[in-house]
This record gives structure tokens, C-alpha cells and sequence, in this order.
């Protein structure tokens, strides 16, 4: 059996909005990392710079660091024009650097009403070209999450924009449960193909069922086969607790502290059982 240690970070306001309920709950759970998509009910896209350094000097008085910047870039139909996104995106890349992180989620927007996901496929591939092209710039990554709906939410498609866009500045962020959510068996369908441009995991788990989001293992997310197939690759990147527990809705979910802990504790005994330290 392998053995691998991975960096614990969570969706902090998943916990609550006052960000220093959730350096300290995360800290509590073993986190030495926070994910950051809002504060004091502040989209990160929407901080502005005073915003952005309050939580830097928070998280440095407390000896966290940020494993990504979860934005909502992206989150939006494919005809919207392709500067609004750049110039969301410029601020975004400012608040990272202020945060100290070089990870910034995003997608790759919704086809408009009435029209599939194919016939948006060149708006799609040149927004993401302009966005990695900035990024690139900037000296982030685009960590692209295969969320339900927009165009890369099945492994074919999210291989497609990958290697279409073909830049360094961008890769995937691989979150199980919003596989299963649009009828995909994650590992069986999706890893082969997507592993080699995998740079972080979200953990979440879901029934098929019912696509309902359950603790990490409780699932049919196939959470054990990828961290099984992660560790044995040498992964030594981060693991974001995304419990979704409480209740979900358009720009991200919530959990509360009780829930979030039940999250971390089910991924943890999977980790353990397979041999992965977080830290």
C-alpha cells in the first residue's frame, strides 16, 4: 500500500460568513488551509482590495494560508461578452496575489437557453483561451471544476477544453459528486482521461439515486477508487473539504460547523484507511 500526505483545506464559508469562525473551525478539523469563495457574505469576486488584505492579515495572524480562490468565474452563459469575464477576472487575480495563492477555480460557462452544449462549443474554448491567456500573464493557475450544466460537466468535454485550450494556466479541479450528478460513474468514466491534468481535489460525494450530496465514501462518487489511483500517482497537492451538507444553492452551499466537521471526519477515515495523511 502506498503512503501520501495531502493538504487539508475547506470552502470556509460553508462553516459561516465571519471568516475567523472559519480559520478557527477548519484549524479545529486539522486544516492547515483555507479555500476562499466568500466572507462576511462577500463573493470573492465582489472583495474589494480593503476586503481582499482584511482577510490576508486575518489568515497571517493565524498562520493559514489559502489553497485556492474559489471564484464564479465562468458561472455565466457562453454569449456573455468575454471582457465582462476578463475584467472579473483581472480583480480576482488581484485578491489572489493578496492572498498569496496561485489557484483560482472557475468553469466553462453555461450554452445559452435552447441551445446544447455542442453548438456553444467555439464561444466556450475562446473565453477559456482569453481567461488562461491572462492567467498565464499573471502567474495563476485556472483550476476548471466540472460542475453541473455548464459545458465541461462530463469527462469528454472537460478533456476537450483542456486540451483544446492547451495552456499551462489551465487545469482541473476534480469533484466527484457533480459527476455523479450528471450520470457519471467518476473514476470508471472520468480518470483515465482527465488524471494527467488533475492538480486538486474537492472532496463531496453524492448518490446516484438521488444526486443527493452525502459524506465523503457514503457515496457513489467512487471517492475511494480516485484517492486510491491519487496516492499511488504520488499526488501531494491539496484535498478542499466541499461538504454541501446543509443545504445547496446557485453560487455554492452551506453546511454549518456540525455538519462540516461530520464531512471532514468521514473523509478523514477514508484517508486513514488508505494510508494518506492530511495535514
Amino acid at each position: 500500500m502506498g503512503h501520501a500526505s495531502w493538504t487539508l483545506s475547506g470552502f470556509g464559508d460553508e462553516i459561516d460568513p465571519d471568516p475567523s469562525v472559519q480559520i478557527a473551525v477548519l484549524q479545529a478539523l486539522g486544516a492547515s488551509n483555507l479555500e476562499v469563495r466568500s466572507a462576511w457574505g462577500v463573493n470573492v469576486a465582489d472583495f474589494d482590495d480593503a476586503q481582499a488584505q482584511e482577510l490576508a492579515r486575518l489568515l497571517r495572524e493565524r498562520a493559514m494560508t489559502v489553497s485556492a480562490v474559489a471564484s464564479p468565474i465562468g458561472k455565466v452563459s457562453s454569449d456573455t461578452p468575454i471582457d465582462d469575464e476578463l475584467t472579473r477576472l483581472r480583480r480576482v487575480i488581484s485578491h489572489a496575489h493578496a492572498l498569496e495563492t496561485t489557484y483560482i477555480r472557475i468553469f466553462s460557462f453555461y450554452p445559452p437557453a435552447g441551445h446544447s452544449a455542442d453548438s456553444a462549443r467555439d464561444d466556450v474554448l475562446a473565453r477559456l483561451r482569453a481567461l488562461a491567456t491572462l492567467a498565464e500573464r499573471e502567474g495563476v493557475v485556472l483550476l476548471h471544476e466540472n460542475e453541473k450544466g455548464i459545458y465541461g460537466d462530463t469527462p469528454q468535454r472537460v478533456l476537450d477544453l483542456v486540451e483544446s485550450v492547451g495552456s499551462s494556466a489551465l487545469r482541473l479541479a476534480w469533484d466527484n459528486a457533480n459527476f455523479v450528478q450528471v450520470g457519471v460513474i467518476p473514476y470508471t468514466d472520468g480518470w483515465e482521461l482527465l488524471s494527467s491534468y488533475v492538480d486538486y481535489l474537492q472532496v463531496k460525494d453524492a448518490r446516484a439515486a438521488d444526486g443527493v450530496v452525502v459524506p465523503a465514501g457514503h457515496g457513489d462518487g467512487q471517492l475511494r477508487e480516485t484517492m486510491i489511483a491519487l496516492r499511488d500517482s504520488g499526488y501531494r497537492g491539496y484535498a478542499s473539504l466541499e461538504p454541501h451538507l446543509a443545504s445547496a444553492h446557485e453560487l455554492g452551499g452551506y453546511s454549518g460547523p456540525v455538519a462540516f466537521g461530520e464531512a471532514a471526519r468521514a473523509f478523514r477515515a477514508l484517508a486513514d484507511e488508505l494510508g494518506v495523511t492530511l495535514s
